[in-house]
């Protein structure tokens, strides 16, 4: 098996060479962590988790990465970023179906959820935030309230080829304003609107 380095590891990766990753995780491991920590301050059971989603992340969908938008090391905290939001995600609504009320009493962990609630609605708004205000609203109900494509269709006045002509108009917005190499403004949760 060929040694892998800082000049061969993207290509041994696509070859799914195993001595790649262990690569990324010993050079790129303390940035993923530190990527993770910073957006999971508090969930801490799903700190490890959510870095090994990354790493598998890397192994999968190595190939997608493209030298010509940037670095290795702003993909990678782009990545780590949306499983991070993923992660919140799945936190929040762990809580919203045991019902808050039930499981935690006010004070600190309140807050904490508080505080997710609004951080993922910031992050997403200042992604949100190259698109205008009719078609984010359309953003909205299809990919953060999950309604179906026909809901909101009918709900907006729109013939659903018209609303799915302007989310693939806004999908190229937001990959021209959001390289896939990660979201430098607001670090909001690219892949999942593209």
């Amino acid at each position: 098996m060929r040694k892998v380095d800082q000049d061969n590891f993207l290509q041994e990766l696509s070859r799914k060479n195993e001595k790649a990753l262990e690569y990324v995780v010993d050079v790129y491991g303390g940035l993923i962590k530190t990527i993770v920590k910073r957006h999971l301050r508090g969930l801490t059971d799903y700190q490890e988790e959510c870095i090994n989603d990354v790493f598998l992340a890397v192994w999968q969908h190595s190939r997608s990465y493209d030298p010509e938008k940037g670095s290795f090391e702003k993909w990678l905290g782009g990545v780590t970023r949306y499983k991070a939001l993923t992660y919140k995600r799945k936190y929040l609504k762990r809580q919203q179906a045991a019902g808050l009320e039930e499981i935690q009493e006010p004070g600190e962990e309140s807050r904490e959820l508080s505080q997710l609630v609004e951080e993922l609605s910031d992050e997403t708004e200042a992604f949100l935030s190259c698109l205008k205000e009719e078609d984010r609203f359309l953003f909205r109900q299809l990919f953060i309230e999950e309604m179906e494509p026909d809901e909101v269709a009918r709900k907006n006045g729109i013939k659903r080829e018209n609303l799915y002509n302007r989310i693939s108009r806004g999908k190229k917005k937001i990959r021209r304003h959001f390289p896939k190499t990660g979201q430098e403004k607001g670090g909001a949760d690219y892949e999942r609107f593209i």
